[in-house]
């Protein structure tokens, strides 16, 4: 899957995060097998980029089995 559109102010990067897997897996966001918080802080995920100056940035993690990608312009990448 590719990344995700970027998010709006009232989205948050770990929400666009479990969106995204759902998606991939076909499932309702409720029937994800592991929460977030098993895989990372879905707070720190939150602000990890709120302050950020410009020069972008992402972070990766594995979370339900996919390696995932968050930019710091709020691009969510799910990869098997």
């Amino acid at each position: 899957m590719g990344p995700s559109p970027p998010r709006s102010v009232d989205e948050s990067l770990s929400r666009n995060v479990i969106e995204a897997v759902a998606t991939e897996m076909n499932i309702h966001p409720t029937e994800l097998p592991e929460p977030l918080y098993d895989a990372l802080d879905p707070d720190a995920l939150d602000v990890l980029f709120v302050n950020n100056d410009g020069t972008g940035g992402e972070v990766t993690f594995n979370y339900c089995s996919y390696s995932i990608t968050v930019t710091a312009e709020g691009n969510v990448s799910v990869e098997t």
